[in-house]
């Protein structure tokens, strides 16, 4: 396990109404200090037992570590996918600057 204190945690929503949503919600919350929403992606998956093809929308959330059990709770809350997209790969080095201000984002306002 990295010892970075950095995530960018993906997942995949039906449609950008959801995708935004749950974007605003976790920015909102303080959850994420930035999502990007792609649209139009291409998902082949197995689901019970059978090959599915859908249109998604993927999300790419800027996080920390220690946000991660929240932002979890808070896709897990809206999302309606029985059983929703939610992985997260460390990050390992960035613009200084851009770190930085994902700490600051996060911090608990006063």
């Amino acid at each position: 396990m990295s010892d970075s204190p950095y995530f960018m945690v993906f997942s995949t929503c039906p449609d950008e109404r959801v995708a935004e949503h749950i974007a605003e919600t976790l920015v909102d919350r303080q959850q994420a200090a930035c999502v990007n929403i792609i649209p139009k992606i291409r998902s082949i998956y197995r689901w019970k037992g059978n090959i599915e093809r859908d249109w998604e929308v993927l999300l790419l959330i800027k996080t920390q570590k220690a946000q991660f059990q929240g932002l979890e709770d808070t896709i897990t809350e809206l999302h309606p996918y029985e059983l929703p997209e939610i992985v997260a790969v460390s990050l390992e080095t960035g613009l200084a600057n851009y770190l930085r201000w994902i700490d600051s984002t996060l911090e608990p306002e006063e």
